[in-house]
């Protein structure tokens, strides 16, 4: 397999994987705004399990950043 389709597969299964953080991510994010909005202090585990995923999706953006610029050197 050549280096430009070892990388597109990477960059699809990078997406895929950030998509399904993003997933998980949500049921935290809507008991943080939920909590927000009535007033409250948010759950511990919500805003832990929230800021993993976030850390994870942040972390995954930066290797497709990093995918997507080898991508382009192979073009070159």
């Amino acid at each position: 397999m050549s280096k430009k389709s070892q990388i597109k597969r990477a960059i699809e299964d990078c997406e895929r994987e950030i998509e399904a953080y993003e997933h998980k991510r949500a049921r935290s994010q809507t008991a943080l705004m939920r909590a927000m909005l009535a007033g409250t202090k948010p759950s511990p585990e919500d805003e832990q399990y929230f800021n993993v995923f976030s850390n994870l999706i942040d972390q995954e953006r930066d290797r497709l950043h990093q995918l997507y610029a080898e991508l382009e050197e192979l073009k070159k």
